[in-house]
């Protein structure tokens, strides 16, 4: 369906959106607003990208589509991030096809125009007397890493909250030592689902009966109050209620901070940080809850610290044990298509078979997250049905109406432009 199927515009859509309600079905299935949502948020908001881990030494880099731009993220010899726009300043061509490698220098496969990792032009054949190289270096895009975490944002002014956002995560997140932490292990997941779908599945639990691996040491009750409990969950919730003032004793003492903060739709980078207890031994995504890296990822005299968990508007969360973290990014790619990009970190003297079993580290997010892209996949389907209208969110669903609603706030805020 395309918004020209019906007489509804999109900025009709837009302004009539129901609060409480799940999105009308253009929003997930027209190809205009794919398009929009392209140039409104993955155009002019911070991305997350990729870790710097992926970007250990000079010359690595990692190339990330974001809809129809190609973005390069490379280690310069100063061991900076820098990122450009994957094109050619001679004719245009895609300089770099691989989706990583390491360089020397940026070599275009077509005519040769070379560049240096800061986006230089060193080499172009058989130019003029008066061609000037200055002219065309490759267009820069904005680049930051937050305590290893690799954010690049292709809008000419980006949003400035990000640098508050920065600071106010940081803390949590530097224990970890992300930067100088190693890959484990990157899955690439394709769901057949328009990416806002992928991220109102992520943003809420009611949904969890349908991950038996991950609700082994995730508590069920993610999401629920006092006033909406149910019974069978009231066991659950005891028992999270001690292991969480046990758990709140240990970071006080350790220095980690570990209160919730929740700006979800409130700012123009939403976000969500809080350290939860894990269930059962309380110290990674297990079977049993016990570590599945014997090398912890940060100076921690404990592995029971639960987990850090962090989400960010509009595309991305991640989960932080005390032996690995792993990252989380959707991007899309159709209207109807979405890659999840799942990463696990680890220590960086970790040895696999020797200090963690990579099946044991991958198995609970890896069945997690092929269990959610059927959801998704249902979910596409029913929105694409001609009888499908918006539904009321549950009480514990309210991530997902922060979400729609901060979605809804971004793309009203690009239409005024």
């Amino acid at each position: 369906m395309t918004l020209a199927d019906t007489s509804t515009t999109a900025p009709d859509l837009i302004a009539r959106r129901a609060v409480g309600r799940s999105l009308e079905a253009p929003f997930y299935t027209s190809r205009d607003f794919f398009d929009l949502d392209i140039a409104a948020i993955f155009g002019a908001h911070w991305i997350f990208v990729a870790t710097d881990a992926e970007l250990p030494e000079p010359g690595d880099y990692r190339s990330v589509a974001l809809g129809p731009h190609s973005v390069i993220i490379v280690r310069d010899d100063d061991a900076n991030l820098r990122s450009f726009h994957n094109v050619c300043r001679h004719r245009g061509s895609r300089v770099l096809d691989q989706e990583r490698g390491s360089v020397g220098n940026i070599v275009c496969g077509y005519h040769k125009w070379t560049y240096g990792l800061d986006g230089t032009l060193l080499h172009a054949p058989s130019q003029p007397p008066d061609f000037d190289p200055a002219c065309f270096g490759l267009k820069p895009v904005h680049v930051r890493s937050v305590a290893g975490l690799v954010f690049v944002c292709l809008a000419e002014q980006p949003p400035t909250d990000f640098v508050d956002v920065a600071g106010r995560i940081e803390p949590y997140l530097l224990p970890h030592r992300l930067r100088e932490a190693k890959v484990a292990a990157q899955v690439d997941l394709v769901e057949e689902g328009n990416w806002k779908l992928a991220m109102e599945n992520n943003r809420e639990c009611y949904h969890c009966d349908g991950h038996p691996e991950l609700l082994r040491s995730f508590f069920p009750t993610y999401g629920y109050t006092e006033d909406n409990l149910p019974p069978r969950l009231r066991p659950a919730h005891e028992r999270y209620l001690r292991v969480d003032a046990e758990l709140r004793q240990t970071c006080e003492q350790l220095g980690l901070p570990y209160q919730l903060i929740e700006e979800l739709d409130t700012r123009t980078t939403g976000f969500r940080i809080q350290r939860d207890p894990l269930d059962l031994a309380g110290e990674s995504f297990t079977a049993d809850g016990t570590a599945a890296c014997r090398r912890l990822l940060g100076d921690f005299p404990t592995p029971r610290l639960g987990h850090l968990s962090l989400h960010l508007q509009p595309n991305a969360w991640f989960h932080f044990v005390s032996d690995h973290a792993i990252t989380f990014s959707a991007l899309p790619l159709a209207p109807d298509r979405t890659l999840l990009r799942a990463t696990w970190l680890v220590h960086p003297e970790a040895v696999p078979g020797v200090d963690y079993d990579p099946d044991t580290l991958l198995k609970v997010w890896t069945a997690t997250n092929e269990q959610d892209a059927e959801l998704v996949a249902r979910a596409q389907r029913g929105v694409s049905s001609p009888a499908y209208e918006p539904g009321p969110y549950a009480p514990t669903e309210y991530q997902v109406e922060a979400f729609c609603n901060w979605y809804i706030t971004r793309l009203r805020a690009h239409l005024r432009r």
